[in-house]
């Protein structure tokens, strides 16, 4: 059996691009950092992500049935620690950038790398996760800066690849 410590070693090695999930709806509005999202497939386009269970805004992804994978750029660093900020209320984790909407209404992230705007098709528990799978509705491309990821149990830039010559 592998050792919980052994596991979390290994997946701090494991690098991956960092996004703030939100949600609005007739449950309330909430949002967590994340780096644990997928694509799924593109026919529909769906993507899946992780969240844990005992997270205070599990039950309003549950009720809400929506939810907006904002990717974030690299200048996105402190944002990403409010919305993983357990102590942050949340009004005041959103006061912290500019948002609006698409299709299903939660919340998008004004200058995200790219948003995903997409819609609970279904869910499965996993240990003290649930896995949410989301056919997406809209996409927001925002360009510009280069992207974030968390490595090592660091945040780490990525540049913006220059667009080929014409």
């Amino acid at each position: 059996m592998v050792e919980v410590q052994d596991y979390r070693d290994g997946m701090a090695l494991l690098g991956s691009a960092v996004s703030v999930i939100t949600t609005d709806g007739p449950a309330g509005r909430a949002g967590f950092t994340a780096t644990a999202v997928s694509s799924v497939t593109d026919q529909p386009p769906t993507l899946l992500v992780c969240q844990n269970k005992s997270s205070y805004a599990h039950r309003l992804f549950l009720e809400n049935k929506v939810l907006c994978v904002n990717v974030l750029s690299q200048n996105h660093e402190s944002l990403s620690a409010a919305f993983a900020d357990r102590a942050l209320e949340v009004e005041a984790r959103f006061a912290r950038a500019q948002w609006s909407q698409l299709a299903t209404r939660s919340p998008v992230l004004s200058h995200a790398l790219v948003a995903f705007d997409c819609a609970i098709v279904d869910s499965h528990e996993v240990g003290s996760h649930v896995v949410f799978f989301a056919q997406v509705h809209g996409i927001q491309l925002g360009g510009g800066s280069g992207g974030l990821v968390y490595f090592d149990r660091a945040y780490h830039a990525l540049a913006h690849r220059a667009p080929a010559p014409a």
